[in-house]
């Protein structure tokens, strides 16, 4: 089973990995990249590891300050990397943004805490360097799907609450709090995968991979403090901010396998008092906007940047 389960998450990799690849030679992208610079594997961990490092995406034709994006991939916590999502990050600078997009660890090898904690580094690192690149931090979003959705809604909880974990503490010191949180298609919670087989019929490989995804990130589950790793549950209890919740923009299909998740987020939110923009486009699959030439992909994105005009 676990072969079966490696087998199809190396197939997923791939698949993103080719399409990543070709969408360099999109005459739209190709025309996209050459407006903007990039600075590539930035360490912000001063480990030598190459998955401690950033890349700076910065529009050639503004002029700073920039509102920031500090992106976070998705991939289930176990696959995929910033260099994936490269065509995410060009689309947020391509609207004037400086954005950050990070690598991070990955299960099983680095399961929880691992990825949180490395997303909380480098939230710290662009804290303390984004003015270096005109980037004005009055005006920050943070931005991630499917497990980047998870991450940057804990980066959020770090920023805004006093969390006990240590590696979160920096981050609620930097003094800075996000303006706007995009979270699209998140798996807010990674425990308890199964809890979507059980609300409705789920295809069993769809299921195996859920709880793979789980079962890898979530390790022995014998660590302390695992509040981060389930931010969605943390909201649902009701925590205090020491600074006030941004809002939230959730996009997400409606044939998405973990649709539930964004309506759990929306529903604490707004018992919490804090905006949530949560968009549910019609039978789209799971990061669905990644494909961005098709109508819907077009949608949610012109969407997503009509919310950050609202806010930043």
């Amino acid at each position: 089973m676990s072969i079966r389960k490696n087998a199809s998450g190396l197939l997923v990799q791939g698949l993103f990995e080719s399409l990543s690849s070709a969408a360099r030679l999109h005459p739209r992208l190709r025309q996209g990249m050459r407006k903007v610079n990039v600075q590539s594997n930035v360490p912000y961990l001063d480990t030598g590891d190459p998955i401690h490092t950033l890349d700076i995406y910065s529009p050639k034709d503004h002029t700073g300050p920039l509102p920031v994006v500090l992106y976070v991939h998705g991939g289930g916590f176990r696959i995929l990397s910033k260099d994936t999502h490269w065509a995410l990050a060009l689309r947020f600078a391509l609207q004037g943004y400086l954005v950050f997009n990070i690598n991070y660890r990955l299960a099983p090898k680095h399961p929880f805490p691992a990825a949180v904690q490395d997303a909380c580094a480098a939230y710290t690192w662009v804290m303390n360097n984004a003015a270096r690149y005109s980037g004005d931090l009055d005006r920050l979003v943070l931005a991630g799907e499917s497990a980047g959705g998870n991450l940057v809604t804990g980066l959020t909880l770090a920023a805004c609450t006093q969390r006990p974990e240590p590696y979160a503490q920096p981050v609620r010191q930097t003094g800075v709090t996000p303006k706007a949180v995009v979270a699209a298609c998140g798996l807010l919670q990674a425990s308890d995968t199964g809890r979507f087989a059980r609300r409705r019929k789920i295809p069993a490989l769809i299921q195996s991979r859920l709880s793979h995804v789980g079962d890898a990130y979530m390790g022995s589950n014998d660590q302390p403090h695992k509040g981060l790793a389930d931010p969605l549950v943390e909201l649902e209890n009701g925590v205090e901010p020491l600074s006030p919740l941004p809002p939230f923009f959730a996009p997400v299909g409606t044939a998405d396998p973990i649709l539930d998740d964004t309506r759990r987020l929306k529903a604490a939110l707004t018992k919490m008092g804090v905006e949530c923009d949560a968009r549910y486009y019609m039978d789209e699959v799971h990061a669905f906007h990644a494909f961005m030439w098709r109508p819907n992909a077009r949608q949610c994105w012109d969407d997503t940047f009509a919310f950050l005009n609202r806010f930043v």
